[in-house]
């Protein structure tokens, strides 16, 4: 039987065994595995191996495998044994998820204990899954899981060829993720990434996050003097380096808002009108996204969109700026030196090894001949995006609006989530970034919750994207 035929016994079933994916998701909830601290260790090793005995239960051949930190668990659909592959036009899949989760400070302030995951009734009726880790990111993860084991339930098998990669080291920056997969890229590399640990547009709307952006990250040390010198003496004649550096960083950004550095936009596309008409839908206002931090007015790109500015758009920020005295009272110095740290974050096709020496040029031609500068690079990394006319993201729009009765809308995120690169750069695979969290889901904070609609109509939505991809 072919996915798309057995999809709404699929779905049934879902819906019939709600309870009991709840109960698996509880089980995996009440496991304090808190990456950051040592002495969770052994509980993440218990969430690793609670993780690989679910995959097996569904036929994956799945195992523990060792990091110099947390374990990463790796399941395998059964490559051979007839499952949809990339011979048939169907692509094999990479999912990726994480079981550990942030720390719970501050205790006092959850409701419950936080390992103690519960159903609460909100807001006249809504029901939300309560606890660390219900939304980031073991309940986000479950809902792919519970698509695979309803499909095996219905089928007797599962609708592709699944390969499962569950870390354990997210909330702690995935310090040992990057080598695994360049260890084992010819075991992980498959022909599309899946992940789920992203959000919906609002609790109505779903979206697939089809853009991260890239980062370069500068450090720029100024000199002029030897040394701090006193004001009254040396002032009006000594040149000082905090005027130089501000002068310096006034001049990233022209009256428009846009970058001046020469060639910055090199790589930088537009939008296809449908997408930002789409974009444009939405209706995020300067009063909905500014007013709450108590701003009123963009200060992006003019003639953009708020949220192109956010997600879509390359941004030049200046982060922090020292020099001179900063300490209490009065100290009437001209300092000898200056520090200012800048950030740039990247789309489409941007350089980042050449957007660092554009930047590094830029500040060189701006200082005057008894000034010296020293430049510091924290990162580099390139922007992700998946083509708009992908096929597998086309199918899993289609999908998604079927299941949430709204057209799926395509976001980018304005940060950055390296691994995704890696898929990219070391495997070749491009990614859909799927998920169901909201807005209100306090991730990191006390009192993480997930809605129970969100949870549910995740797994079907996953169903129905295997369905579709199994084509």
């Amino acid at each position: 039987m072919k996915a798309s035929e057995a999809l709404p016994a699929v779905l049934d079933r879902i819906d019939r065994d709600l309870d009991a994916s709840l109960e698996r998701l509880f089980a995996l909830l009440r496991i304090q595995s808190i990456s950051t601290d040592p002495a969770y260790a052994p509980d993440c090793l218990k969430a690793a191996d609670q993780v690989a005995a679910d995959l097996r239960s569904l036929g994956f051949a799945a195992d523990v495998r060792a990091t110099e930190g947390h374990p990463v668990v790796v399941g395998k659909s059964g490559d051979g044994q007839g499952l949809p592959g990339a011979g048939n036009g169907a692509p094999r899949v990479l999912f990726y998820g994480h079981y550990d989760v942030q720390p719970v400070d501050p205790l006092d302030l959850w409701q419950t204990p936080p390992f103690e995951p519960r159903i609460e009734t909100v807001d006249g009726g809504r029901k939300i899954i309560v606890a660390r880790g219900a939304c980031d990111d073991k309940g986000q993860a479950m809902t792919f899981v519970e698509a695979c084991r309803a499909f095996k339930a219905v089928t007797g098998k599962l609708p592709l060829d699944i390969t499962m990669l569950i870390e354990g080291e997210e909330e702690c920056g995935s310090k040992h993720l990057f080598g695994f997969v360049r260890d084992n890229a010819t075991e992980l590399r498959r022909d599309l990434a899946l992940v789920c640990d992203t959000g919906m547009w609002d609790a109505q709307t779903p979206s697939i996050t089809t853009s991260l952006r890239g980062l370069v990250y500068e450090e720029v040390r100024l000199t002029c003097a030897d040394r701090d010198l006193h004001s009254g003496l040396f002032g009006g004649a000594a040149r000082n380096p905090i005027h130089v550096l501000a002068d310096v960083l006034s001049a990233l950004h022209r009256p428009d808002g846009s970058v001046a550095i020469p060639g910055f936009y090199d790589g930088v596309s537009e939008l296809p009108p449908d997408i930002k008409s789409d974009l444009a839908g939405l209706g995020l206002t300067p009063e909905k996204f500014l007013a709450p931090i108590g701003l009123k007015i963009p200060a992006g790109e003019q003639g953009r969109l708020l949220i192109e500015m956010i997600s879509t758009r390359p941004t030049a920020e200046v982060n922090g700026i020292v020099g001179g005295y900063t300490g209490e009272g009065a100290k009437t110095v001209i300092p000898g030196k200056a520090m200012a740290k800048v950030s740039f974050r990247l789309v489409g096709a941007q350089d980042p090894e050449k957007i660092r020496a554009s930047f590094r040029e830029f500040v060189r031609a701006r200082l005057p001949a008894d000034c010296k500068v020293e430049f510091g690079n924290f990162t580099s990394a390139p922007a992700f995006d998946v083509g708009f006319d992908n096929p597998a993201l086309i199918k899993a729009r289609a999908a998604l609006a079927e299941e949430w009765g709204r057209k799926a809308v395509t976001v980018g995120a304005g940060g950055s989530i390296p691994i995704v690169g890696d898929f990219k750069t070391v495997l070749g695979m491009d990614t859909l970034m799927v998920g169901f969290a909201l807005d209100d889901d306090r991730v990191h904070s006390p009192n993480e919750k997930y809605d129970l609609k969100c949870f549910h109509k995740g797994i079907r939505s996953w169903a129905r994207i295997l369905a579709a991809l199994a084509g």
